[in-house]
């Protein structure tokens, strides 16, 4: 309540972004099944969000809006979440520059055709 006061007194208001009013339909999509990913993962290790909240040093309510795919939850939630799951190693393949189709693609068109010999002349003074 007091931090309402302090938002109004002052006329400050949380800077809201195109991204968490209107994220895109896919990002909405995927942070959503995130999220339903790991409420699944908690109701099957038994442990209330209460319980899950205090191992991981956050509130509630972020947890909550974490499992509820809320696009708005910072990042650092929902890795702890899996790390807390052991779920952790899967997210060292997401954005994995060996998996980057795309990107290995424009790499290698980068790349030369053929390597150009050097324009000096060799000799075969040792």
């Amino acid at each position: 309540m007091l931090w309402r006061l302090f938002i109004a007194e002052r006329g400050v208001m949380p800077k809201r972004t195109f991204l968490s009013q209107a994220p895109p339909f896919a990002v909405e999509s995927a942070i959503q099944q995130l999220g339903g990913n790991l409420r699944t993962a908690r109701l099957r290790r038994g442990l209330t969000i209460a319980e899950v909240a205090q191992k991981i040093g956050a509130g509630v309510r972020a947890v909550s809006d974490a499992e509820h795919g809320k696009a708005t939850t910072a990042v650092s939630v929902y890795v702890a979440l899996l790390w807390l799951y052991g779920l952790l190693p899967a997210l060292e393949e997401v954005a994995s520059p060996l998996k980057d189709e795309e990107g290995l693609r424009l790499t290698a068109l980068r790349e030369p055709r053929r390597a150009r010999g050097s324009r000096e002349r060799l000799d075969n003074d040792f």
